[in-house]
């Protein structure tokens, strides 16, 4: 029933979503170039009402800050606020998946994969604001359309339901999460290193 419930609709959605939902922080290159590939694929894919919206902001943001910085002040402004975001952005996003075990398909049912492909990071205040509630990226990965403070309410169940059922559901502290997010890089640095320098 859970599968039928939850797991079914989440993969007809992914189906159904588009580009501007797929914001991979690879293809991100930058805050600014990212926010410029939003734009592109808004006029590729006709999506005028999201392009208005989004030109509205820049609009705003421009006719606020103008007068005190100036435009280019602003716009230097803009970028290191984008600089930041982006690296936040990329940090709170990789720390639940990078360091998971994501080999190759394994034929298991799609609620054990999306468990081992990701992990929770303990609830605090200070996590679930550095996070905006992605700390539980278990449940965003279950649930992708509900609101992100609600996650909290459905962890225990899933918890319970994965208890149930002995699959493994992985909860980290902040700073394990960032330390795995490293080493993994390091190992995966290690690995192109010994293949592409010591031929």
């Amino acid at each position: 029933r859970f599968a039928e419930r939850f797991v079914e609709p989440r993969c007809e959605t992914l189906e159904r979503t588009g580009p501007l939902e797929r914001r991979d922080p690879e293809r991100m290159g930058g805050g600014v170039y990212f926010h410029i590939q939003i734009m592109q694929t808004m006029i590729t894919h006709r999506h005028w009402a999201d392009l208005v919206w989004s030109l509205s902001y820049y609009l705003r943001y421009f006719y606020c800050y103008t007068p005190l910085y100036g435009f280019f002040g602003s716009l230097a402004l803009m970028t290191f606020v984008r600089f930041l975001e982006s690296h936040w952005f990329v940090w709170v996003t990789q720390m639940n998946h990078i360091p998971m075990e994501i080999e190759y398909e394994k034929r298991q049912d799609w609620l054990t994969m999306q468990l081992q492909a990701t992990c929770n990071i303990e609830q605090s205040f200070f996590n679930d604001w550095f996070s905006g509630h992605l700390n539980f990226q278990i449940e965003h990965h279950l649930f992708p359309r509900m609101p992100r403070h609600n996650y909290h309410l459905v962890a225990p169940r899933v918890r319970a339901l994965c208890e149930k059922h002995r699959i493994p559901y992985q909860l980290k502290t902040l700073w394990q999460a960032m330390t795995d997010v490293v080493s993994s890089l390091k190992s995966s640095g290690d690995l192109w290193l010994d293949a592409y320098l010591h031929k």
